[in-house]
């Protein structure tokens, strides 16, 4: 199996693809996560995973596969990042409140020194229950809002907030597996078992 790169310094990427046959080399992308309003939210996670990917993909040539991936959260098409304050992630909770929103996560694979690039995304319906303003501040009391999309974690204390999920679990971690797996063996020969 060829060297795989993570293009992400994200904790919860490289736990869940540690879990597998893999031991990726991690190396975080400098990229500036700008974000065009134009395009659609499938289109801004693919277009980071993608500039993630290639910036790294930069500093090899030896037929690594360098994965990027950016996950977002959407409401009504609207994207909500990560919050840069308490305030900020208590507005984004109360707009999630008792609604669907998708959690979209961009894939980008990249095989060093050749013209082979897979981008693609997975996209999940996620369904929270209704929250007092209590427990929203309950939680982002304790700290885990911060530095996720839509303020929330759904492998942590905000599994509690999650009513219904359509679709990838591990996608709303932050790196859908399955898809992952699935492009890694059709196009570059590898498999996460």
């Amino acid at each position: 199996m060829g060297k795989i790169i993570l293009a992400s310094s994200s904790p919860r990427r490289k736990e869940l693809l540690f879990k597998y046959n893999v031991q990726p080399l991690i190396v975080s992308s400098n990229i500036s996560e700008n974000i065009n309003i134009n395009e659609k939210p499938e289109e801004v996670a693919m277009s980071l995973a993608y500039e993630k990917a290639y910036n790294v993909s930069k500093q090899f040539n030896n037929n690594e596969i360098v994965i990027g991936a950016d996950t977002l959260v959407c409401l009504n098409n609207k994207i909500l990042g990560k919050p840069k304050d308490e305030q900020e992630a208590f507005s984004m909770l109360k707009m999630l409140n008792s609604r669907r929103h998708f959690v979209i996560t961009g894939l980008a694979i990249i095989k060093a020194g050749t013209n082979l690039k897979i981008i693609e995304y997975e996209k999940t319906a996620v369904t929270f229950r209704y929250l007092t303003d209590k427990k929203i501040k309950k939680y982002i009391n304790t700290g885990e809002y911060s530095d996720k999309a839509g303020a929330y974690a759904i492998q942590g204390f905000g599994e509690l907030f999650v009513e219904k999920i359509e679709g990838c679990y591990s996608n709303v971690v932050g790196l859908p597996v399955t898809k992952l797996d699935m492009i890694l063996e059709k196009y570059f020969n590898v498999s996460l078992l």
